[in-house]
Parts: structure tokens; sequence; C-alpha cells
């Protein structure tokens, strides 16, 4: 049996994420750098995620980063838009 994936598995993928992966987010109020969980992709193109604390969250695509790892194996934060080659937020 193949296993199928759900359409938000699918919305996720269009920009490289995946559920359940760390991500880091710019809160509105104070500017400073949150982490949270993916949980899926809003109707709205936002990325739908679970926050420190707990609470659920909807942010714009373009207020996310995703950690890689760098030549040498260091982990380096950046914005999902670089990270998911090219993605055009126009096109949401």
């Amino acid at each position: 049996m193949t296993k199928r994936t759900s359409p938000v598995d699918d919305r996720l993928a269009e920009v490289g994420l995946e559920i359940g992966q760390l991500i880091r987010y710019v809160g509105a109020s104070d500017k400073r750098f949150r982490d949270g969980v993916v949980l899926r992709r809003e109707r709205d193109g936002s990325v739908g995620l679970r926050d420190d604390r707990g609470r659920a969250r909807a942010i714009p695509v373009d207020r996310i980063e995703v950690r890689v790892l760098g030549p040498r194996g260091g982990e380096q934060w950046v914005p999902l838009t670089e990270a998911a080659g090219g993605l055009q937020l126009g096109l949401f």
C-alpha cells in the first residue's frame, strides 16, 4: 500500500516545510525571534504553527526563518523565502 499525503502536506511542501519542523519567526509586537513548530498551511498562504507557549499562530511566509546546515556543519538561520529555492511570494 502507498501512503497518501494530505493536501496540507502538499501545500507545506510547496514552500519547503514539513509538519513538526522547528522554525523561528519575527514577533509582531517586539520584533524578536520566537521559536515555533509547523502544523499546517493556512488558506491565505501563511503557515500555521504552535509557538513556544503552546498557542496557535498563523505567520506570513516572509516572517519565517528555517535552520540549515552551513558548509562546515554549523547551523544557520535563513529566511524561508531564500531556503525554498526562489519562492515567489506574489504567487499566493
